[in-house]
């Protein structure tokens, strides 16, 4: 009887100390549970994932800023597709080319000088014959004839580039409208200019050719005054400075 109790007994304690380890071990495992899921640790994560997405956000950003700037970089540094020099400096030859061309006196200070001193003499000697009085006075009026003549031609030449001025213009207008960067409107714009220049270079060689005819023709003038002159001395000195000839009126 004894021994039966004793051995219940040792059972009982056995079971006893058994179930207090497993309740001693079941709260221990809730708590590490509770710690990992720790809504404060959780939010703070959360928080700093949302810090870490908005940097990449802006970085993003600053990236699509930099590609903007180097695109509007590349279009402000864009050259003008199209370029008028060469038909500004094409109109630029012909007229150089219908000035290096006029007759007679040129647009050169030698032969000027030279020219001029021998067809338009201050004075003419009383030795001067009359046929020479006679030849200068018609290559003086041949010379303001062909200068006369000139001036027209080059007048028509600045007429017929209107046409190419007016082309150029609306092209280039166009295009500087139609202009995708800084460096497009600045080349349109000096184009334009460059346009205008040689305009007034045409004017410059009509108000040239124009004046050289005038100048000529008032030198033609003097210069009949001067050889009138001469004549009307030789005439008062000599007699011999009209020459009567027989003059028929009517056949026979």
């Amino acid at each position: 009887m004894s021994r039966q109790y004793s051995r219940r007994s040792v059972l009982g304690r056995t079971a006893v100390v058994g179930a207090g380890l497993v309740l001693a071990a079941v709260p221990t495992v809730g708590l590490a549970q509770m710690l990992v899921y720790d809504p404060s640790n959780y939010a703070q994560n959360v928080l700093q994932a949302a810090r870490a997405l908005e940097q990449i956000n802006n970085q993003v950003t600053g990236l699509q800023n930099q590609a903007r700037m180097l695109l509007n970089q590349a279009r402000n540094l864009a050259s003008l597709p199209y370029s008028s020099q060469q038909t500004i400096q094409q109109s630029f030859q012909r007229t150089r080319q219908l000035l290096d061309q006029v007759q007679r006196i040129s647009f050169d200070l030698d032969q000027i000088d030279r020219t001029f001193t021998r067809i338009y003499p201050q004075t003419y000697s009383g030795t001067t014959s009359s046929q020479q009085l006679a030849s200068d006075a018609k290559e003086r009026w041949q010379t303001s004839h062909a200068a006369f003549q000139d001036s027209l031609l080059v007048q028509a030449g600045v007429v017929q580039s209107l046409d190419t001025t007016r082309g150029e213009t609306d092209t280039l207008v166009a295009a500087s409208q139609a202009a995708v960067g800084a460096l497009q409107v600045a080349q349109a714009g000096n184009q334009l200019i460059a346009l205008l220049i040689r305009q007034l270079a045409d004017l410059t060689a009509v108000l040239a050719a124009q004046a050289r005819a005038d100048s000529l023709s008032g030198a033609r003038s003097s210069a009949s005054q001067e050889q009138a002159r001469a004549q009307l001395d030789r005439f008062l000195t000599t007699g011999q400075a009209y020459q009567a000839q027989p003059v028929r009126m009517f056949n026979p």
